[in-house]
C-alpha cells in the first residue's frame, strides 16, 4: 500500500464531516422519520428482497450482531417485520418486511428522494451535470468488485440450463420452504427450452460475476402475438444492485425486436421484490387465482406488458 499524503487525508475528512451535515446524519432521527441512520439503512436492506437471511444482513451492512438483534426486534414489536427459521435450516433465521414495513420503507425512500431533489433543485442544470457525473466518478473509484459495473449478461452455454434448475430449487426450497415439485415444474420449462426453442423467436440469458452464473430470465413464445417471461432469477448476493431490473429489460428488448406486441408472466403474489421490477418495467396485473402448489397455498398473478409503441 502506498503512503497516502496527510492533504490528502484532510480533504477526505473534511468531506465527510461535510456531507453528514449537509445530509443530516448527526440528526437522532434521520428525514424526520422516527428511524435512525442505522436503523434506516436496515430497515430500507430488509425491503430490496422478500426475505432475508439475518446473518447475510450482518455481513451486508457491517452491524454489529447484537445491535441488529436489538433492531430486529424493535421492528418486530412495531410491527414492521416478521421474524421465521428457515424451512430448509431451522440455525437460520429469516426477516420479511410486514404491510406496515413495506409502508416505511416506501416513506423512507420518498424521504431521500425529496431530499435530494431539494438539495439539487438549487443548481443549474449543467452543475447537477456536473454533480451527478462526480459522484459516479467517486463511486467507481472507492466501490469493490461487487458493484453492480462488474456484472455480465451473456446467452447461455453449456452447463447453463442444469445451473437455473438447480439454483431455483435451493433458493425456493430455503425462501420459502417450497418442495421439490417446484423444482420439477422449472425442470420441464428448462427441458422444453432446450430441446424445442426458436432462436429467432425465444432467448435466455445468464447474469454472471467472476465467472460465476447468479442470475437468468427466459423469453418464450406463447404464441404468435405473445411472448411470456419466465424463471426470473437473482442470486441473494446480487439482489438490490439492479441486476433483476437488467435481466427484465434485456428480455423485453427481445420480445419486442421479435415482433411479439405484448408480454406476460405469471408469478406468486408472495414474490414482493419481483413484483416491484414488473411494475416497473410496465407490467400490469391482469389475473389472480387462489392454488395449492409447491407445498402451499399461494396466489397466482398473471401480468401483461403492451409491446406496441
Amino acid at each position: 500500500m502506498t503512503k497516502v499524503r496527510r492533504d490528502q487525508v484532510t480533504a477526505v475528512r473534511q468531506f465527510n464531516r461535510f456531507y453528514t451535515r449537509v445530509m443530516g446524519f448527526l440528526d437522532q432521527e434521520l428525514l424526520r422519520s422516527g428511524f435512525s441512520l442505522t436503523e434506516a439503512r436496515i430497515l430500507f436492506e430488509l425491503g430490496q428482497r422478500d426475505l432475508t437471511e439475518v446473518g447475510e444482513l450482518r455481513e451486508v451492512l457491517g452491524v454489529d450482531a447484537a445491535q441488529l438483534s436489538r433492531t430486529l426486534a424493535r421492528f418486530e414489536s412495531a410491527g414492521l417485520i416478521e421474524r421465521s427459521r428457515s424451512a430448509a435450516d431451522g440455525r437460520k433465521l429469516l426477516a420479511a418486511p410486514t404491510a406496515a414495513g413495506q409502508t416505511a420503507i416506501a416513506d423512507l425512500v420518498t424521504r431521500s428522494d425529496q431530499q435530494a431533489e431539494q438539495l439539487l433543485a438549487g443548481l443549474p442544470e449543467p452543475e447537477r451535470r456536473r454533480l451527478v457525473a462526480d459522484l459516479d466518478s467517486v463511486r467507481r473509484l472507492l466501490a469493490d468488485s461487487e458493484t453492480p459495473s462488474s456484472y455480465v449478461i451473456r446467452g447461455l452455454r453449456p452447463g447453463d440450463l442444469g445451473w437455473v434448475v438447480h439454483r431455483n430449487g435451493v433458493l425456493y426450497a430455503q425462501e420459502y420452504g417450497w418442495d421439490r415439485s417446484y423444482e420439477a415444474l422449472v425442470a420441464s420449462i428448462v427441458a422444453d427450452y432446450g430441446a424445442n426453442h426458436d432462436p429467432a423467436r425465444e432467448n435466455a440469458w445468464i447474469a454472471e460475476r467472476d465467472g460465476r452464473p447468479v442470475g437468468a430470465v427466459f423469453c418464450v413464445r406463447k404464441d404468435d402475438t405473445t411472448a411470456q417471461l419466465r424463471l426470473l432469477l437473482v442470486d441473494p448476493d446480487a439482489r438490490g444492485s439492479g441486476l433483476g431490473t437488467r435481466l427484465v429489460d434485456e428480455c423485453v428488448a427481445f420480445a419486442r425486436a421479435a415482433g411479439y406486441t405484448s408480454m406476460v408472466l405469471w408469478t406468486n403474489d408472495v414474490l414482493a421484490a419481483a413484483r416491484r421490477i414488473y411494475q416497473k418495467a410496465g407490467f400490469e396485473l391482469v389475473e389472480e387465482n387462489e392454488h395449492h402448489s409447491f407445498g402451499h397455498d399461494l396466489v397466482g398473478q398473471i401480468w401483461r406488458l403492451a409491446l406496441t409503441r
